[in-house]
């Protein structure tokens, strides 16, 4: 199942640098392995803004929700979730 997921991450002013620099590297690790296994197909930096648009393909939504929830930024994101299926009007076969 495909879901694009909008990540937006407010991470309090008063947290010290190290702890922040210590979950940032955090999560990079985390996201680069769930994209080398496929799960996180797609990342995108939204311009201007500490946020990203990401496309998961996982098998359910409690599958999505795992992985969000065990996100080192989890507590610090407001998380949109839309569940995505194919279009009629695509032209791809397959949308890997």
């Amino acid at each position: 199942m495909l879901f694009h997921v909008r990540m937006d991450v407010n991470l309090p002013q008063t947290m010290p640098e190290a702890q922040s620099a210590s979950l940032k590297k955090e999560e990079m690790v985390i996201a680069q392995a769930l994209q080398a296994c496929r799960k996180w197909r797609h990342l995108w930096r939204i311009a201007g803004q500490y946020a990203n648009i990401s496309v998961f393909d996982v098998d359910s939504i409690e599958e999505l929700h795992t992985v969000l929830s065990t996100l080192p930024l989890f507590p610090f994101m407001k998380i949109e979730v839309m569940a995505l299926c194919r279009h009629p009007s695509s032209i791809h076969g397959d949308d890997r």
